[in-house]
C-alpha cells in the first residue's frame, strides 16, 4: 500500500540533492517537508567540491565539472550544443543555476563556460545568452554579444491549460491525504509513474515502439497530465487538463487512458476504483453541470467550480483549502 510521501523516509540522490542545495541557494521555498529540510550551500568551496564529488556519467560524455583556476577564475566545463545549434537541455539550465549561485555566494570574478562545443555561429539571442549576459557569464573562446533581457521572456503564465492542474495538484497535497503519483506538467521535466510499492519507474512512450515507427500512431502511449490517489477511497484519478476553449479534445484525450490504465494502474493498484475526469482553465463560467465529465473549473478570474460528479479529493481538497483561509 502506498503511504503518503511525505511521510516515508527518502533517500535522494546525490543529482536531487545538488540541485535543491541550488534553489534553496537562491532562497527557494518547498513544500515538501523532507526536501525543504535539505540546507543550501553556505560558501563556494562547498559547492564546487559537493559537485566534483558527484557520480560522473558514463565514458565518453561530458561531465559537469567546476574549476577555481585562481582567485579570478572558474570554470565549469558542459556541453551546451545540441543539433547544430545553442539548445543543450538541460545543460543549459544546469550551468547557469551554477552560476548563479555561484554569484549569489559571492563570486564576483569571471565564470568561464568550457568544452562547450558551440562555435560562434551558433551564439544568437536566446535564453542562454540572455542569463549570461546578466551573470556575466562567459563562453571559452567566443564572444557573448550584449543583449538586452527580454522581460516577456519570463512571466507568470496567465494563459497555459496546466495552471489548472497544477492548482488541483497544489490544493489536493497541501490539504488532503491525497498524493500525485505522477505529473506531466507544461515547462517540467515528465514525472515518473510511482507504483504501491513507492517504486519510481519511467512511463514507456509506446505501446509497441517499433509497431509506431512503421505507421501505426494508436500504439503511441496516450498519458494523463495528472494522476492523483486517494488511498483512504480507493480511487486512482485521471486528470486531463484543457483550456475551456479546448473542451472537446480534452474529451477525447480521456477515452484513450485505456492503456495506461490497463499496463500501469491496474498493475500496481488493482483493488482501486480509476476515475477519469477534466480539469479545465479559462472563461468566465458560472455553471459547469452540462458537462459531468468537468471536474474542476479555475475561471480566468480565480473561481473555482466543481462538477457535478467530481471527485472526493477535489471536493475536500476545496472544502480545506477554503476552510483554511477562512481561519
Amino acid at each position: 500500500m502506498l503511504h503518503q510521501r511525505q511521510n516515508i523516509n527518502r533517500k535522494f540522490t546525490d543529482t536531487y540533492t545538488f540541485g535543491v542545495k541550488l534553489l534553496k541557494t537562491f532562497n527557494v521555498f518547498f513544500t515538501d517537508e523532507e526536501t525543504n529540510k535539505i540546507i543550501p550551500f553556505s560558501n563556494i568551496d562547498e559547492l564546487i567540491t559537493f559537485k566534483n564529488n558527484m557520480r560522473k556519467p558514463p565514458k565518453g560524455n561530458t561531465p559537469i565539472t567546476i574549476t577555481k583556476i585562481n582567485n579570478n577564475v572558474i570554470e565549469i566545463s558542459g556541453i551546451l550544443k545540441k543539433s547544430d545549434s545553442l539548445s543543450q537541455d538541460p545543460n543549459i539550465g544546469a550551468l547557469t543555476a551554477i552560476s548563479y549561485a555561484l554569484r549569489k555566494l559571492g563570486w564576483k570574478y569571471n565564470i568561464i563556460i568550457t568544452k562547450h562545443k558551440l562555435e560562434q555561429r551558433h551564439i544568437k539571442k536566446s535564453k542562454f545568452v540572455q542569463i549570461a549576459h546578466d551573470l556575466n557569464i562567459g563562453l571559452d573562446k567566443l564572444y557573448i554579444p550584449k543583449v538586452e533581457l527580454d522581460n516577456l521572456y519570463w512571466h507568470y503564465d496567465r494563459e497555459g491549460e496546466k495552471l489548472a492542474t497544477i492548482f488541483v495538484h497544489v490544493i489536493v497535497e497541501s490539504f488532503t491525504n491525497g498524493n500525485s503519483i505522477f505529473e506531466n506538467h507544461a515547462g517540467c521535466e515528465k514525472g515518473y509513474f510511482i507504483t504501491s510499492e513507492n517504486e519510481y519507474i519511467a512511463l514507456e512512450k509506446y505501446v509497441n515502439r517499433e509497431d509506431y515507427k512503421s505507421g501505426n500512431k494508436t500504439a503511441k502511449l496516450n498519458i494523463p497530465d495528472l494522476i492523483l490517489i486517494d488511498v483512504n477511497k480507493l480511487e486512482i484519478i485521471n486528470i486531463e487538463g484543457k483550456k475551456i476553449t479546448n473542451l472537446k479534445e480534452g474529451l477525447k484525450s480521456l477515452e484513450e487512458y485505456c492503456k495506461i490504465e490497463g499496463m500501469y494502474i491496474k498493475k500496481y493498484y488493482p483493488k482501486y476504483e480509476i476515475i477519469r475526469t477534466l480539469v479545465i482553465y479559462g472563461g468566465n463560467e458560472k455553471d459547469i453541470k452540462q458537462e459531468i465529465k468537468i471536474g474542476f473549473l479555475l475561471s480566468k478570474d480565480g473561481n473555482i467550480l466543481l462538477g457535478i460528479e467530481a471527485p472526493h479529493l477535489f471536493k475536500l481538497a476545496v472544502k480545506n483549502l477554503l476552510d483554511f483561509w477562512r481561519n
